[in-house]
């Protein structure tokens, strides 16, 4: 008797389960409306980085190794005395190799060794960055290979740029809800895609070997950043 109530409720109760569902699957989805809102903010840099080369040819290996690192180091204390802590200045390239020198008539007339040293430094005041340039060239730097701007902190720039985009959408949102007549409900779903540009390279570098002469007071512009934040935002509309 005992086992037959049971087989009873539970019958019950599978009914009960499946008239749940199919009341569910009779409703009709909600009806949407989706939105993309753009945010966007400029910012100027205030950091700076830069490639800053040695080379060096002699004509034996251990004069080559020695000249260039006598330059180098050079280098590097003018850095110290600009202002630039250790931290920021590291040695992304030290390389040496022969090259076979060969005369007109294509005959080998001798082998030099050449020396490339490259250290990457982080400049934190752009102030005096034309200054710093004429600075490494006089202590012996003969290659720039690129300067790259950037911001520090873009933390609150991407706040900035988000909330602007969140109101770019709701603004849209509301607009398209009273054109069609129809009442936005609550949100069910949103995201956001940030767009970081990264360090702009100024077209304005030095580059390829041998001596260089100081430039006067060397021009640079950093331009400017835009970072650019969308979001994507769903409604419920009735």
């Amino acid at each position: 008797m005992k086992k037959f109530h049971f087989l009873i409720a539970a019958m019950l109760v599978l009914a009960t389960l499946l008239s749940a569902c199919g009341t569910a699957a009779g409703q009709p989805a909600p009806r949407t409306m989706n939105v993309n809102g753009v945010g966007t903010v400029s910012l100027t840099p205030d950091i700076a980085y830069i490639y800053l080369g040695v080379h060096s040819e002699d004509p034996s290996a251990s004069e080559a190794v020695s000249s260039n690192n006598a330059q180098t180091q050079r280098v590097i204390e003018a850095l110290k005395q600009l202002g630039i802590d250790e931290n920021d200045i590291r040695t992304t390239n030290f390389s040496i190799w022969p090259s076979t020198q060969y005369s007109p008539e294509g005959l080998v007339t001798g082998t030099t060794y050449v020396v490339d040293n490259t250290v990457y430094v982080t400049i934190r005041d752009l102030s005096n960055l034309g200054d710093l340039l004429d600075s490494v060239i006089a202590a012996g730097v003969n290659t720039v290979n690129s300067i790259q701007f950037d911001v520090a902190d873009k933390t609150e720039a991407l706040k900035q740029a988000r909330d602007e985009a969140v109101k770019s959408a709701q603004t849209q949102a509301q607009e398209l809800a009273d054109v069609a007549g129809v009442t936005l409900g609550a949100v069910q779903n949103i995201g956001f895609y940030d767009s970081i540009p990264s360090p702009v390279a100024y077209a304005g570098g030095k580059g390829g070997g041998g001596a260089m002469a100081a430039d006067v007071s060397v021009p640079i512009q950093p331009g400017q950043l835009t970072l650019t934040v969308t979001v994507s935002m769903t409604y419920e509309i009735k």
